[in-house]
């Protein structure tokens, strides 16, 4: 789920995208994380996320770990 910022926290979770967090390279490495304790395939989510822009990356993000991470812009 991609969400604007708001001042409560009420998830685990949640990558501000307007920060250092939300680089691209820090969301790869936040997916193969992830990935790692889903026990899903994290470099073919990272390729996945790589294959476009970075709204591309975020879409592949969020279909992934949408129901774990919350992303605010």
């Amino acid at each position: 789920m991609i969400r604007k910022k708001q001042r409560r926290r009420d998830f685990k979770h949640v990558i501000d995208l307007t920060g250092p967090a939300g680089n691209a390279f820090s969301l790869m490495v936040e997916a193969k994380n992830l990935a790692r304790q889903l026990e899903l395939p994290g470099d073919k989510i990272c390729n996945e996320m790589q294959s476009g822009n970075y709204e591309n990356l975020l879409k592949v993000f969020d279909s992934y770990f949408g129901d774990y991470v919350i992303l605010e812009r």
